[in-house]
């Protein structure tokens, strides 16, 4: 170990001694009574020490004010160097200083706010535009380039004069343009799982309420079916009394309003009336004269006397 070295591990007698001139440099620099005991020093180099003093401050526990003293070479004076309130070992930090993009989490967005995505995004990938690719029938193409390269031929960087310029409808672009092909960017497979694993875990058949339904969505008839390889394990719930109504929901999920879980009986039909009422029956003010169980007579009287 060279002297250089001991030299700077060695605190100066002078500099360490000069603890009432640090703590005024503290107490000068804080509030009055904020300043606690001295906790230590530590050498810096050369005739440089650091003076550490406990923190009263509220809010700031384990926080102590350092005060670094120094003199010049074959002087006697020491002076103040720095002054500054620093964490110790037991102090209280804020957290680590995360991105943004790190921070960002699902539904922090709002209306307004505008979510770039970087360059090397793994959840994308460069999409098909067809914009390099020459047409089927060009002499650039790839079919005709791997025959001259079969034939040892050379061919020019364009098209020859007489040669017919394909109709732009029928071009690789416009063809692309019509398949929705023509996006810079697409997802990547990366991207696709990633999806999957969010939609599974917020409406997937771990769920609590996939686990309590009568059924899953898979025989729903409120599950509008999606397209591309994700329609194979997902869907759309089309079911406004379901908690999932509008999201993508997994084949696996379910909840109560599975449209075959309980389905409505029919109201039973009314037994037919003992007494109709839809129908009039006549009724003769007088009795028939043979309604009765007594036979009819003529009065007597009456038929002796006559009639004048």
């Amino acid at each position: 170990m060279s002297a250089a070295t001991t030299r700077s591990r060695t605190p100066d007698r002078l500099c360490a001694e000069a603890v009432d001139l640090a703590r005024a440099a503290a107490e000068e620099a804080a509030a009055p009574g904020v300043v606690g005991e001295h906790e230590g020093m530590v050498s810096e180099g050369d005739r440089v020490v650091t003076h550490f003093f406990g923190c009263r401050e509220l809010g700031y526990r384990g926080w102590r004010w350092a005060v670094t003293v120094a003199r010049a070479s074959r002087a006697k004076i020491v002076t103040v160097d720095e002054t500054a309130l620093l964490p110790g070992p037991d102090a209280i930090l804020a957290p680590e200083w995360v991105p943004w993009s790190e921070r960002l989490r699902p539904g922090d967005m709002g209306p307004g706010d505008l979510l770039p995505t970087d360059a090397d995004d793994l959840r994308l990938e460069p999409g098909w535009s067809g914009e390099d690719e020459p047409p089927p029938n060009s002499v650039l193409s790839r079919e005709l380039a791997d025959l001259v390269d079969a034939e040892d031929a050379e061919v020019t960087g364009g098209a020859p004069a007489e040669l017919a310029t394909p109709p732009s409808r029928g071009s690789i672009a416009a063809v692309a343009d019509e398949l929705g092909m023509r996006r810079a960017r697409v997802l990547s497979r990366y991207g696709l799982h990633a999806a999957a694993d969010r939609w599974e875990e917020a409406f997937g058949a771990k769920t609590p309420m996939a686990q309590a339904a009568p059924a899953s969505c898979v025989s729903c008839g409120f599950l509008a079916p999606i397209g591309g390889s994700l329609g194979q394990a997902f869907g759309i719930c089309a079911n406004e009394f379901s908690p999932a109504d509008g999201r993508v929901v997994s084949l696996g999920y379910g909840c109560g309003g599975h449209s075959e879980a309980a389905v409505m009986p029919t109201p039973p039909k009314p037994a037919s009336p003992v007494i109709d009422e839809t129908r009039v029956d006549p009724f003769p003010l007088r009795p028939a004269p043979d309604s009765g169980s007594v036979p009819a007579t003529e009065d007597e009287a009456p038929a002796e006397l006559g009639h004048s």
